[in-house]
């Protein structure tokens, strides 16, 4: 693990994973919108952080100044040489996110059918007999920790039934998930979480060969474009894709939702009383926590708002701080659960917009419908730390709660 200095300045030396930013990045965005909206640091590489609404969505849509081939919010892995992994050419990343039209346009028009409105309510009954198993795993006891006994456990299943591969590895899965997106400092920890998703993977496609299935891995083997199969480089990404994306971001939007609740009982008692209000309930807990920063990569020099940015400069997409920009919501510290006007960027502007964007908003609806129906009433544990993780993906690890 490397040491890393403490921030002493936010506006030229920032720092995503410093303890500070991890338990209250709020403040620290409300500070650099007034005096610096665009911090910069040269911690690990020359990076860049748009906080206000407009510039995060102004920069989403260039995507000619604003590459996405290096998405990751830490450079590291991304930046070393992918022949240097024995098996298939990695070089696509993870398509659709990691790349760039053309390859971008029909790799997400291969998965959006995959997450509409339509197959996402198939998934729903699925979703809430997981959600009503694992509370009948710790109801009864009168405390749990809202984080690893239950958000954690929900997308990875769900996203397990899409890919067909087996729920009983779940547990492996979110391990090698918070490898990759969580310990960027841990250059160890992240190699063994990216080739532990890699290895599983090729095994599986070859055996989807032999043995293809209704799910997506065997559909993108069947696939043709242009009258040719699709490479299985961009197969395995793709497949990565899903599982890292629809895993760490869903839940991490269900714990910080129960966090929220745990911690704010009279909106934890309105949504008990007033189900109608799901709908947008749901769209201002995801504006208000939203889980995701996400990078791009300057393509050549290029001066935006005044900020000298260089080509391979890192340019962090801060989701979550445009999300909590007075110049775009009326109040934005505060949890409004009937917020009417709601543009929030929760899932990501522009081509890059998040494909799975229906399913997990379902997910979170059935987890905290489903939370609140058996367990009304709840809070913090007194004395309890509560551990949020960062950097990439913002939400909490580990949450004890007591129930009544």
């Amino acid at each position: 693990m490397t040491h890393i200095a403490p921030v002493r300045d936010w506006a030229s030396d920032f720092d995503v994973m410093d303890p500070r930013y991890l338990a209250d990045p709020f403040s620290i965005w409300d500070e650099l919108r007034r005096t610096c909206p665009i911090p910069h640091t040269d911690r690990r590489k020359s990076s860049w952080m748009p906080l206000r609404y407009d510039d995060v969505t102004a920069i989403a849509h260039d995507i000619e100044h604003f590459s996405s081939l290096k998405v990751a919010v830490i450079p590291g892995d991304e930046d070393e040489d992918p022949a240097n992994f024995e098996g298939p050419n990695l070089e696509y990343g993870l398509p659709p996110i990691s790349s760039d039209p053309p390859l971008h346009t029909w790799t997400r028009r291969l998965l959006l059918p995959w997450f509409s409105h339509q197959r996402v309510e198939s998934y729903i009954p699925l979703t809430r007999e997981l959600c009503r198993r694992l509370l009948d795993g710790f109801a009864d006891d009168g405390h749990a920790d809202a984080a690893a006994d239950y958000a954690q456990q929900i997308p990875v299943r769900v996203i397990a039934q899409i890919l067909g591969v087996s729920p009983d590895l779940s547990d492996t899965f979110t391990g090698w998930v918070r490898d990759v997106l969580e310990f960027a400092d841990d250059a160890e920890r992240r190699q063994h979480g990216a080739e532990g998703l890699l290895n599983y993977f090729i095994e599986q496609l070859e055996y989807r060969r032999q043995n293809p299935g209704d799910d997506l891995l065997s559909e993108l083997l069947r696939t043709e474009v242009d009258g040719q199969p699709v490479d299985d480089g961009i197969v395995l990404g793709m497949a990565a894709l899903v599982l890292i994306a629809g895993v760490d971001t869903t839940w991490s939007a269900i714990g910080s939702s129960l966090w929220h609740l745990a911690t704010h009982p009279d909106d934890r008692k309105r949504m008990v009383a007033e189900p109608e209000l799901w709908p947008t309930a749901v769209e201002e807990l995801l504006r208000a926590y939203s889980p995701v920063t996400m990078a791009r990569e300057v393509t050549q020099d290029f001066e935006y708002s005044g900020c000298p940015m260089k080509a391979g400069d890192k340019v962090l997409m801060n989701f979550p701080a445009a999300n909590r920009d007075p110049e775009a919501f009326e109040h934005p510290e505060m949890v409004q659960l009937d917020r009417a006007h709601n543009r929030h960027v929760a899932f990501g502007s522009g081509i890059h917009r998040c494909a799975g964007s229906n399913l997990a908003r379902m997910e979170l609806q059935v987890a905290l419908e489903e939370w609140l129906e058996r367990i009304p009433d709840f809070s913090v544990a007194k004395g309890s730390e509560i551990t949020w993780a960062g950097g990439q993906v913002r939400g909490p690890r580990i949450l004890p709660v007591v129930f009544g």
